[in-house]
């Protein structure tokens, strides 16, 4: 990759870091679909994510959390962007999402992930619960490296 992400010195010292993805695969005819996963404990539908092990990279625990939540071996293709936010326990968190090709594997339910749904383009953002989802959804489908694979 081009380089890891860097945290400013004066993020606050309860900082949650935290990577994921955004996964895709190529369907008939070349279409392109993502993959959308539905947290019933949380009752939301997102993109796959978790939290950093120590010493581990944002590159390093987007590819383990893709793997453990969705059962999908992938390789990263580049960085899209960061959501932040305050967690649902009060401190900050910094999410790092990484556009992701599949490779292989299988979905099994987990205990984070209850379903996995791979949708055409044009229903993910009506899919995602929170705003700063869709928001991403935009920032990745609006490059025009991304338009020129989906077209």
């Amino acid at each position: 990759m081009s380089g890891e992400l860097i945290i400013p010195s004066d993020a606050p010292n309860d900082l949650i870091r935290a990577a994921g993805g955004i996964v895709y695969r190529t369907v008939e005819a070349g279409h392109v679909e993502l993959a959308c996963i539905f947290r019933e404990a949380r009752g939301d539908w997102t993109f796959p994510k978790g939290k950093l092990d120590e010493g581990e990279t944002f590159e390093q625990a987007a590819v383990r959390e893709v793997l453990e939540e969705i059962g999908h071996h992938c390789h990263i293709e580049r960085f899209i962007g960061t959501t932040n936010y305050i967690h649902r326990k009060g401190k900050p968190k910094i999410v790092a999402y990484y556009l992701m090709a599949v490779n292989k594997g299988e979905f099994a339910p987990n205990e984070e992930v209850d379903e996995l749904v791979w949708l055409p383009l044009e229903q993910v953002r009506g899919h995602l619960t929170h705003e700063r989802d869709q928001e991403l959804f935009d920032l990745l489908v609006d490059s025009p490296e991304f338009r020129l694979r989906a077209s």
